[in-house]
């Protein structure tokens, strides 16, 4: 049985997906959030907030994450970076989990993903969750009712949590596996109920297409100056670097938190939502996204709450770190409702140094902004991964790794020609620790953070006075207004300025080892910026 609005043309049944129970097409959010509960999924809580955990896996499982080889994409993924899986395991997957779909029922979401219409991409995500079809919901873009009769999926993601992959059998690392079929058009998901694999494997498939079409696809979070879409930045980081609060600034517009696409015409936002950590969520610090944790639809993972009064403890990381909460954009007040900016004048880069050694800010050449853009440097915080337990220092080419099937420095050089076109200003931007390494300094204070940033893009800064970093090569500011100066030299903020030196040369050594395998394929200019 089939319902909910639903093109007559495009049912599951016209693709091949066949004998399910009951069919439940674009549902909206209060009829999702009913179907959770009654089905047990998760509980109501305070505000109607959806409260549900994801079980045994709380964050991506990367290491599961396959592309189907095929004569067609041969020559264009980076397999160094994306493990293979054979057309003939796939197809036994496929097959498999088609049958194992058999008498279930299931959620379906068409959705769209990217806000230009000229560049975006239209999605069928198929979920046994009705939780998942909740998340997903929230963070594609959400077509107009009446768009839905003529809505034709150009991409299909079909989430099974239940069905667990046989290794032998089909070609993959264990249960859990997450495999794209670019030939197919098709993304499959199995045995994990963590929700972020639906919308990452979105990201992953567009990481691929948009270069095609000279479209630079980005990790990163964005906002433009409040009545001047013009006046656009973007922030490149990984998970738990600040991209999702830094963005989310009162003062600025918020176009979108995790991924979007420059073209020709500016930025625009790949999502229609939001997928913000809770950890230590702070109600003064992030007013807006601590209130969605108690609206109505808000799906809260993973956090841990008193079972009477359904209060939130957002300090309690017994499941996970990696608590969050995901909701529609239009629950923060001054998020952009049209996802679109112009090129971005201000590119900033967030790291999480674990090291403490980096500054707070730094103002990068356009070469030495690729050089960090290919190197991707930070630090994988808890949760965001199966067994990141605490900080571990990485490189994550283009600050998104585990998404990109392309080779990085393809993004590279789209991103090195954007910003030589539009002039935009390039910055780097730690966040993470400051008088020590983690286990001894600091975390950077957020307020400091807001006030360098808040200087960088209203061009305050531009006219600072500037050091050049002996060890980094780049510019760092001597004084910035409202910013403890000390913070600024990191060297003085250590107690042992030698074990300060030791940590840098260290990190140096790190960055130039992991840099070799970028220099037979980059410009002078580029391997002339890089550090070691």
């Amino acid at each position: 049985m089939a319902t909910g609005r639903v093109n007559p043309d495009h049912t599951l049944a016209h693709q091949g997906i066949e004998g399910v129970a009951n069919v439940f097409y674009n549902y909206g959010e209060a009829a999702l959030v009913e179907a959770a509960v009654v089905r047990g999924e998760g509980r109501l809580g305070q505000g109607g907030a959806f409260l549900c955990s994801t079980g045994q896996f709380t964050g991506r499982s990367p290491k599961d994450k396959f592309v189907v080889r095929t004569p067609a994409v041969e020559d264009s993924i980076w397999w160094d970076n994306n493990a293979p899986m054979t057309p003939e395991a796939y197809a036994r997957l496929k097959a498999d989990m088609l049958a194992h779909m058999r008498g279930r029922d299931y959620f379906v979401q068409d959705l769209y993903a990217g806000a230009d219409p000229i560049h975006r991409l239209d999605v069928r995500v198929v979920t046994e969750l009705a939780w998942h079809g909740l998340f997903i919901r929230h963070l594609l873009r959400r077509p107009a009712r009446e768009e839905l009769d003529g809505f034709v999926p150009e991409w299909t993601v079909i989430n099974c949590p239940s069905f667990k992959a046989d290794p032998a059998r089909h070609g993959c690392r264990s249960e859990t596996v997450i495999v794209l079929n670019f030939d197919e058009k098709t993304v499959l998901i199995a045995n994990t109920a963590y929700a972020g694999e639906n919308k990452k494997s979105v990201f992953s498939v567009l990481n691929y297409l948009l270069p095609e079409t000279g479209v630079m696809p980005m990790h990163c979070s964005a906002n433009h100056a409040v009545g001047n879409p013009v006046d656009a930045a973007v922030f490149f980081g990984l998970s738990g670097t600040g991209k999702t609060t830094l963005s989310a600034a009162p003062d600025r517009v918020l176009i979108g938190d995790d991924e979007h696409g420059w073209s020709e015409r500016g930025i625009f936002n790949f999502e229609g939502g939001c997928y913000a950590k809770t950890i230590h969520l702070n109600p003064e610090a992030e007013p807006e996204i601590y209130a969605t944790t108690h609206r109505f639809g808000t799906v809260v993972e993973n956090m841990v709450y008193d079972p009477e009064t359904l209060e939130l403890d957002f300090s309690d990381n017994s499941l996970t770190d990696n608590t969050r909460c995901a909701y529609p954009l239009e629950a923060i007040s001054n998020a952009s409702p049209t996802g679109l900016g112009g090129p971005p004048r201000h590119v900033v880069m967030l790291t999480c140094d674990a090291f403490g050694v980096l500054p707070p800010i730094a103002r990068l050449s356009p070469a030495q902004a690729m050089y960090h853009f290919l190197s991707g440097f930070t630090s994988k915080v808890a949760g965001t991964e199966r067994g990141v337990t605490e900080p571990q220092p990485t490189f994550s080419t283009c600050f998104g790794a585990p998404f990109m099937p392309r080779r990085p420095e393809v993004y590279g050089k789209l991103l090195q020609a954007k910003i030589a076109k539009h002039g935009a200003s390039c910055w780097l931007v730690n966040t993470g620790w400051t008088g020590g390494a983690y286990g001894t300094g600091r975390r950077m204070p957020i307020r400091a953070t807001r006030a360098l940033l808040a200087a960088a893009l209203d061009g305050s800064l531009t006219g600072a006075a500037f050091r050049r970093d002996p060890v980094f090569g780049f510019e760092v500011p001597l004084a910035v207004p409202g910013v403890e100066t000390a913070l600024l030299t990191p060297r003085s903020t250590w107690a042992d300025p030698a074990a300060y030196d030791a940590q840098a040369a260290k990190l140096v050594a790190m960055f130039a080892n992991n840099f070799a395998q970028y220099v037979p394929h980059i410009d002078a200019d580029v391997k002339a910026a890089a550090i070691g």
